[in-house]
């Protein structure tokens, strides 16, 4: 019986904290987002060959424009937020606009990332072959 009786109670405190609205997050396999803060709009500048595509020359990380979101990369993967400061939500598939950007408009070059707090780095299908070593 205290069996049963210890199965009941946690199913009735599962039930209060349902209903009292509260909740469990559980975020498997999903990067944690950046921890950038940007007090105003970054100056955009447009991606020669790629009209529709700005960057940031004067932010510390890659931070792309595209659509009316803005993306960036953390710790090898993709963001995007509605808002020029956020919040940043992971992105599994970024536009291929975004993807074709050369990379001598990163801040930090693909396969150069930093572990910093502030800083990401970035990767494309299509970067390799625009680096020049800029």
């Amino acid at each position: 019986m205290p069996k049963l009786l210890c199965g009941v109670s946690f199913a009735t405190a599962l039930a209060l904290a349902g209903s009292a609205g509260a909740g469990v997050s559980v975020n498997i396999g999903i990067p944690a987002p950046p921890a950038i803060v940007i007090p105003a709009p970054p100056r955009l500048v447009i991606v020669p060959g790629l009209p529709v595509v700005q960057y940031a020359p004067d932010v510390e990380f890659n931070y792309f424009s595209y659509g009316g979101r803005y993306y960036t990369m953390h710790d090898g993967s993709w963001f995007v937020a509605s808002a020029y400061n956020g919040p940043w939500v992971y992105e599994a598939h970024p536009p291929h606009e975004v993807l074709r950007v050369p990379v001598r408009y990163y801040h930090v070059p693909p396969g150069h990332g930093h572990h910093e707090e502030h800083h990401g780095h970035g990767y494309g299908h299509e970067h390799h072959e625009d680096h020049d070593g800029d």
